[in-house]
């Protein structure tokens, strides 16, 4: 049995999401080939920081690691369109079906790789989506959940959903809740902005149908740029500034994130990150003290520890009943930066009287937590899931002879 767990993206902020559970894999001795591919040198670097930390020198000795290479068509297409759509990462597959070929499972965290059953007819692959993330979006219960042969979610209002809306076979999911949290079970909340008092994580979505960003997001900056005594964290989802124009696919949209104006680089109270690292491993959601955002699925992880939530609704959606937009229980929804202010100051009362009671349950029917880390029930889904798959197979070629 050869199992490979791929990463193919921009960014790495979906490592975390499924390479534990190639680590729990190997840590519990599976007896089978488990290979990690990579498709870029970020990737890389991220998987071998992680691998490292957790594992010692595990990928590259019980781990294979696989950089998976695009061919010389591929480049100049993505030289060519590359700012706008990710050519490499959709064409990376026709380039490297040899090596998908060689496997019997593949583990992702995003839904492109069903190119390889749907385009390129690798029938005999068994494909496993771990997702990323715990949030309400409806792309993430679309058709397409229903073309992995299993899907491994974080709680019961994902599987729920994904049964209803995606229509998933209930025996193709298993509830193991989230790896990524065994990355983070260990790491401190750090201080930012110590000399502003309260930090404020501003989180906006890349999507220009949803976010708050292209709106309002220069004048949330404004509220703070002055302000001493509140801190701003402006970390929004890494995909947001990473080409130049933001296009979804969801409902088709697109348009640019534009520029950060300077005079909100020199502030004290205020720190921007794009996309580092800080922003993928819940740096800023452990550490911040109030989390204002839009869609972000990343307000679910700030939920690990209760606390202020407030959501810009730029886009004056109608949301109330509506499950996309089921995280905006968590805080006050307000439409415009001219309420921030008000909102902020009466942000942690009302947290305590209202908000924290609706976030604790916000964050059980999202993540269903044990004792058992997350990483070590993906596992043992895989391999059960695996097993099963082998038992299917001896029967056919029993019936068959």
């Amino acid at each position: 049995m050869r199992i490979g767990f791929l990463f193919n993206h921009d960014q790495i902020h979906q490592i975390a999401h499924s390479l534990p559970i190639a680590l729990a894999l190997a840590d519990g001795g599976f007896d089978g080939e488990i290979v990690v591919a990579t498709t870029n040198a970020a990737l890389t670097r991220e998987v071998m920081r992680i691998g490292g930390e957790r594992i010692g020198s595990r990928i590259g000795s019980r781990i294979e690691h696989v950089q998976l290479e695009p061919c010389a068509a591929t480049r100049r297409l993505d030289t060519l369109l590359g700012k706008i759509v990710p050519a490499q990462k959709i064409l990376i597959y026709r380039d490297n079906l040899d090596f998908f070929r060689s496997l019997d499972v593949l583990v992702v965290a995003e839904k492109t790789s069903l190119l390889l059953k749907t385009r390129y007819g690798l029938d005999h692959l068994a494909i496993i989506h771990t997702r990323h993330g715990a949030g309400d979006r409806a792309i993430g219960f679309d058709k397409a959940s229903a073309g992995f042969d299993h899907v491994l979610c974080s709680g019961p209002k994902i599987r729920d959903r994904l049964i209803r809306e995606a229509q998933v076979a209930p025996d193709a999911i298993s509830i193991v809740g989230y790896p990524k949290f065994d990355l983070a079970r260990e790491k401190t909340p750090q201080r930012f902005l110590p000399g502003s008092g309260k930090a404020v994580i501003y989180n906006p979505h890349p999507s220009p149908h949803l976010s708050s960003w292209y709106r309002h997001g220069h004048r949330v900056f404004e509220h703070f740029v002055d302000n001493e005594n509140i801190g701003l964290i402006f970390a929004p989802h890494v995909m947001l500034f990473q080409r130049s124009f933001v296009v979804t696919i969801d409902k088709l949209t697109i348009d640019r994130a534009g520029d950060i104006p300077k005079r909100y680089l020199r502030g004290d109270n205020i720190h921007i990150d794009l996309g580092s690292r800080a922003s993928t491993d819940m740096t800023y959601t452990l550490g911040a003290d109030i989390y204002l955002g839009d869609a972000s699925s990343q307000v679910y992880e700030f939920l690990l520890r209760p606390r202020p939530c407030i959501f810009l609704n730029s886009q004056q959606h109608d949301w109330t009943g509506d499950p996309n937009f089921h995280h905006w229980h968590a805080g006050e929804v307000i439409v415009s930066p001219d309420q921030l202010s008000a909102a902020l100051s009466r942000a942690e009362d009302l947290h305590e009287t209202h908000y924290r009671r609706i976030q604790e349950e916000l964050f059980a029917e999202s993540f269903d937590l044990t004792n058992t880390p997350s990483s070590v029930r993906a596992a043992m889904a895989i391999v059960d899931f695996t097993h099963g798959r082998e038992r299917s197979r001896r029967h056919l070629h029993l019936v068959s002879a």
